[in-house]
């Protein structure tokens, strides 16, 4: 059978951000196969567990292959088919209607990373926003707390290299799943325990990385910042600090300050952690060389998550890991993709400043404003019925028949059910588009690997025809797939110099112009951090500890909710995304306690329970396991259809829309609850 190997690039919401190699039938232009491209430097010829199966999703009968309008009452089911070209002018003309009679920020976009494709995810439909003068959206659901601490402290979103990490001496993974949520980075880290490093996982749950850990310390959920800070007071007090490179910290003592008020011997009550393990492992981290943390974005989902993540970088700049290969911090690395925004989004086209609304919010921004209210909501890249906190609430606003909504979907997912007007959108291996990673520095092309089935079309295609439809004259949204990415390579960046449209189409992937080889990218070595006086900022008072309001130590602490949930990532799905897929039904259905729990609560193994609180209630099996989570902690693997529940509702009805500290995030992981047999 004849066929070939075509380039692709994985747009999951992950930092691998995988360059793939689709196999496909010469005369049936089917895909037949996937597997990661071996000279790709981070993906090295291997796939993870969700992606291996795409071609399953690709292929899916389930697959959304035709518009459709909404017959029956939101949330039935019911809808028939229709035309593109009725499609297009139905929303326009329902928007023409809002925009006079309630204004255009009546209007709301609701998208996130479902693709993390340059062009698809906020290309051609910011500029049909901008220009619309829609409501803005705050896009904080997952990432914006940790962003937001790290440009607190170094005012910049750059990491150590994954090439880096086999030079590494001690590896922290803190709220950092590698083998889940980061899997390409787990070579490199199993090459540098073989060159002799030791691996710890901080962790509230033993996940499978904690499994294969040298170490797993447990902590207790939402105590991050409180662990951090007891090591700083160790680090200080035994006078372990770099004395050189802490001279690029700008507020060093206010940090000695807030960490003397943690000693071990507190640190202990709070997280759980023995003050001995405590002590042991700040010195370990202040007197090993090089040494780096891979904190992850677990860490941060909590009332005090931003400022526990800057206090843990705090932790690699007076120890002054950040000057030596296969040292400091990694979170993110996307700064390193200086791209021109502008140019892609044309925040320029609004015709006048719009509001911003937080989609952490979702439930209240649906039942609650006014002036003007939400009358229309356009979806994609997101299923917020599954994964917006305060499900409940999310729910209610979605089912108002007032509610004019559109979503552009793959599958009918529990928003789309709720939809108006449902569009089917490609897969990523259908269409072009220009990709970034927060995982690695390699800037990445892909184009159609496939064709389109049915009548799908791409976010870029549809918010095109939206445009024109609401006639829009602007000559942006005349625009190539290809003009667009010329114009977002166009930034004047030394680190894209030289990276063309032409180079990445002959390439496939590039390496961002860093100023050093590969592995060898120290951006502070010297300090000279990119903030207004060149120094390290740790955040200072602002650091000093206090439990999460829903915690065992926080206000909402009670009997009534004595138990902390925490939503973690299902190894074998991706957020909502693969929740039609049965056996990821079937994983997130099962919801694990401690035995010592269940046993209080009459709960046996493999039985139907009810989670519940205030907020809402969700049923499930539970799975009694005393080696994954300790007790007092609850572990619902995320993120189940809500629609597949017998209840009709997702582990999200108990979480809640409290925001965190810095970045205006989601808790999901500060949630109290009870569980009961039923």
């Amino acid at each position: 059978m004849p066929s070939e190997w075509r380039h692709s690039v994985c747009a999951l919401d992950c930092p691998d951000a995988c360059s793939l190699l689709v196999q496909v039938d010469s005369d049936t232009g089917r895909a037949t196969r996937l597997k990661g491209t071996p000279e790709h430097p981070i993906t090295q010829g291997f796939l993870c567990a969700k992606v291996s199966k795409y071609l399953d999703r690709e292929y899916n009968a389930d697959r959304l292959l035709y518009p459709m309008k909404r017959t029956g009452p939101k949330g039935s089911g019911q809808f028939e088919r229709i035309s593109w070209e009725q499609a297009i002018e139905t929303i326009a003309s329902r928007l023409k209607a809002i925009v006079e009679e309630h204004g255009s920020e009546a209007i709301l976009p609701y998208s996130y990373a479902g693709t993390m494709g340059l062009l698809n995810s906020s290309g051609m439909d910011r500029r049909f926003f901008h220009r619309l003068g829609a409501s803005r959206l705050d896009r904080t659901i997952c990432a914006s707390a940790g962003a937001a601490a790290l440009m607190a402290s170094m005012n910049t979103r750059l990491g150590t290299e994954p090439e880096q990490f086999p030079q590494s001496k001690l590896i922290l993974a803190w709220g950092a799943n590698v083998l889940t949520t980061n899997v390409h980075l787990w070579p490199f880290i199993v090459q540098a325990r073989r060159n002799g490093a030791r691996f710890v996982v901080i962790d509230p749950i033993r996940t499978k990385t904690a499994s294969l850990a040298d170490e797993h310390i447990p902590i207790h959920p939402g105590t991050d910042l409180a662990l951090a800070l007891g090591m700083a007071h160790v680090i200080f007090r035994d006078q372990l600090e770099d004395s050189e490179y802490i001279k690029h910290i700008e507020d060093l003592e206010e940090f000695r300050k807030v960490a003397a008020s943690m000693p071990p011997s507190l640190a202990a009550e709070l997280t759980g952690v023995p003050a001995t393990k405590i002590e042991a492992l700040a010195r370990e981290l202040a007197t090993t060389t090089p040494a780096v943390i891979r904190v992850n974005y677990g860490v941060q989902r909590s009332d005090r998550g931003g400022r526990a993540v800057q206090a843990i970088v705090s932790l690699a700049a007076i120890t002054g890991q950040f000057q030596h290969v296969g040292g400091g911090v990694n979170l993110s690395t996307s700064a390193g993709f200086e791209f021109n925004r502008q140019a892609l989004e044309r925040l320029d086209l609004q015709p006048h400043p719009t509001r911003l609304i937080n989609m952490t919010l979702l439930g209240s921004a649906l039942t609650e404003l006014n002036d003007p209210p939400v009358k229309a909501m356009i979806n994609y890249n997101s299923n917020p019925a599954a994964i917006a906190p305060d499900q409940v609430q999310v729910l209610r606003g979605l089912a108002r028949e007032d509610l004019f909504t559109v979503v552009l979907e793959q599958f009918m997912t529990d928003t789309a059910l709720r939809a108006d007007i449902v569009l089917p959108a490609t897969t990523f291996l259908e269409h072009t588009d220009l990709y970034l990673a927060y995982g690695h520095y390699y800037v990445q092309l892909a184009r159609p690997a496939v064709a389109a089935p049915g009548e799908c079309k791409s976010n870029v295609e549809v918010f095109r025809l939206l445009a024109k439809a609401m006639g829009f004259q602007d000559a942006c949204f005349d625009d190539s797939n290809d003009d667009m990415i010329r114009q977002t390579l166009d930034s004047g960046s030394a680190f894209l110099k030289g990276i063309t449209l032409e180079k990445l189409d002959a390439e496939h992937f590039v390496r961002l112009n860093l100023g050093a080889a590969v592995g060898e990218f120290l951006p502070f070595r010297e300090g000279k951090f990119p903030t207004p006086h060149g120094r390290f900022i740790t955040g200072g008072a602002a650091l000093a500890y206090e439990p999460p309001v829903e915690s065992r130590f926080g206000q909402a602490a009670s009997k009534t909710y004595p138990l902390e949930l925490i939503s973690w990532k299902n190894h074998d799905s991706m957020n909502s995304t693969f929740g039609n897929r049965p056996d990821v039904d079937q994983d997130t259905a099962k919801v694990i306690l401690h035995p010592v729990d269940a046993a209080a609560r009459n709960i046996a193994d493999n039985t139907p329970i009810r989670l519940f609180n205030e907020r809402g209630a969700v049923e499930a099996i539970a799975k009694l396991d005393e080696k994954h989570v300790q007790p007092g902690v609850v572990c619902a693997p995320s993120v189940r259809w809500p629609s597949k529940s017998r209840n009709g509702l997702g582990i999200n009805a108990l979480t809640s829309q409290r925001l965190t500290d810095l970045g205006q995030g989601a808790t999901f992981y500060s949630c109290l609850i009870e569980v009961e047999a039923c």
